[in-house]
């Protein structure tokens, strides 16, 4: 799936490509065939973007059977030209938070392979089964909120300040009271926070470190004044059902009426483009 876009003077465009069926398997409930299965997927994006590879930017995903592991993918990822990672939201070991994954954080930084963490790959995909289907799609963010306090409140960017991380296809609009709502538990209730005592305020952790996507979210376009513009990337999800395609011009068009141009250009794709270093 085509997530992100960063586009040229000239209109030629480079994709961020995620997996699809991908997501689900980060779901298995056995590690050696995760680790199986993504390393096949990993070797079969590479030769896939090597046709364009200034045009297609794919990423490689990790089981994160184990930290070992996630560090020797890594290395493979870098290894065959691929631009991120994916990983699953539920590690098969400890959460994301234990020490012992900060050797994954930090090989990601020296390579400088930002982390993604993409929605339905936690679990069965959504955190209550209450009610109407309907509901259950509204749930879905909330595996990336989880994955975000968790590393977060972890003290995971105080470890590794430099570590890049994208949240992905969860909206952004729900970012500034998510924000608040982190400073405010440590401003209220800070005893709880446990392990961690944390160097800065929760929410300029998330200004710095965490990227967030988005496809048709105009409450993130009208409250980027409360967001961070250098960390918002816009996405058209071709060719998913959540697509903004055919349609993408006619709605930024619409969406970005109320940002500057320097807004627009770095959200539209000039912050995808420094991320996954792409040459405009």
């Amino acid at each position: 799936k085509a997530r992100l876009t960063a586009q040229d003077q000239d209109g030629i465009a480079a994709e961020v490509i995620y997996p699809s069926l991908g997501l689900f398997l980060c779901n298995h409930a056995d590690p050696g065939y995760k680790d199986a299965c993504f390393a096949s997927y990993n070797a079969w994006m590479a030769e896939f973007c090597s046709g364009a590879p200034n045009r297609l930017i794919g990423l490689g995903q990790t089981a994160m059977s184990s930290p070992e592991q996630g560090v020797e993918d890594l290395k493979k990822i870098k290894a065959l030209g691929l631009k991120g990672v994916m990983l699953p939201g539920i590690p098969c070991q400890a959460d994301y938070d234990h020490r012992m994954y900060d050797p994954v954080w930090e090989k990601a930084v020296e390579l400088d392979l930002p982390l993604s963490f993409h929605i339905l790959t936690y679990k069965d995909g959504i955190t209550t089964a209450r009610g109407p289907k309907v509901n259950n799609f509204m749930n879905t963010m909330r595996g990336n909120q989880d994955l975000i306090g968790v590393t977060i409140f972890g003290g995971v960017f105080d470890r590794v300040p430099e570590l890049k991380m994208v949240c992905v296809e969860a909206d952004a609009g729900w970012v500034p009271h998510y924000q608040y709502r982190m400073d405010h538990a440590m401003e209220k209730n800070g005893v709880l926070l446990g392990n961690w005592p944390l160097k800065k305020k929760p929410s300029e952790y998330f200004h710095d470190n965490i990227y967030v996507t988005f496809q048709d979210d105009h409450v993130a376009f009208r409250l980027m004044h409360m967001l961070n513009p250098k960390r918002m990337m816009w996405a058209n999800d071709y060719p998913h059902m959540d697509s903004t395609w055919p349609d993408s011009q006619a709605l930024l068009e619409k969406h970005t009426m109320l940002l500057t141009q320097e807004q627009r250009d770095d959200v539209l794709h000039n912050n995808c483009a420094e991320l996954y270093k792409v040459k405009l």
